[in-house]
């Protein structure tokens, strides 16, 4: 990773990075959209790619913590679950992040668009419930857990790596792999993905170019617009909500696949 020049951020800048943290807890907390509002918002204040990369995960530490703390009514009875996914998503973050300190990143910037596209799809395709019978082997849940816990430490790499719309694909499956609601997966995967984005910043924190000042005024928008978020969730039509993840995660995935294959 070359070395960043880091820039003391201005007073409007300091707001436009506040006002963009509001937007991005927001969007994070209730689709895990928010970095498509916090990292432009960081270039726009004139940070080079990589300080803003880093000082993006710093700063949605804030975002993790009030996403979680909104959706504490939802986690009640998932500890068993998020017990067994949280190390492979603390593993993940740990991963991604050594990864875009030592690698360049256009090669994962051109898988990104077709996953998000992906995932996308499968939160706008109703989730039908199944029935899963008592006598079910063991060997059948021990391969669904490796199986889980593969696709998680995977995005979770991603989101330690860079993030953007990493909580799309991990609500997606999370929908997928349980039938949860979505309340119920929406809160896992704040938890998961705070847990991953939490590890890699503390790696950043160390050895990464991050500019603080920058993380405060972030950081403080991202902690009151996800604990805003949950709440929107509880209370919104569910399927309204999944169609404006499933679409937002569209529009987001063609724009990526634009930049990345242009």
């Amino acid at each position: 990773m070359g070395s960043d020049t880091i820039c003391r951020v201005t007073w409007p800048e300091a707001l436009l990075l506040f006002a963009a943290g509001i937007l991005g807890g927001l969007t994070g907390s209730i689709a895990g959209l928010a970095s498509v509002a916090t990292y432009p918002a960081l270039l726009l204040a004139g940070l080079p790619p990589v300080t803003a990369n880093v000082t993006n995960t710093v700063a949605l530490v804030f975002n993790g913590v009030g996403s979680i703390w909104g959706s504490r009514p939802e986690l009640s009875g998932q500890a068993e679950f998020l017990r067994k996914i949280l190390p492979f998503a603390a593993v993940g973050g740990i991963a991604g992040a050594v990864l875009l300190l030592s690698t360049p990143a256009e090669g994962f910037e051109k898988v990104v668009p077709l996953l998000l596209g992906f995932a996308a799809l499968t939160i706008l395709v109703p989730v039908r419930p199944t029935h899963v019978a008592h006598v079910a082997s063991y060997r059948r849940h021990t391969t669904r857990l490796i199986l889980e816990g593969a696709a998680i430490f995977a995005i979770c790499v991603y989101g330690g790596y860079f993030g953007a719309a990493a909580g799309v694909l991990l609500l997606a499956l999370l929908l997928r792999a349980g039938g949860a609601t979505l309340p119920r997966a929406n809160a896992a995967k704040n938890v998961t993905l705070g847990v991953a984005n939490g590890v890699a910043a503390v790696i950043f924190a160390v050895l990464a170019p991050v500019q603080w000042d920058a993380v405060a005024a972030l950081g403080v928008g991202c902690l009151l617009g996800s604990r805003l978020g949950p709440i929107v969730v509880r209370h919104a039509p569910t399927g309204p909500m999944r169609a404006a993840i499933g679409l937002a995660g569209l529009v987001l995935a063609a724009k990526l696949g634009w930049d990345a294959y242009r």
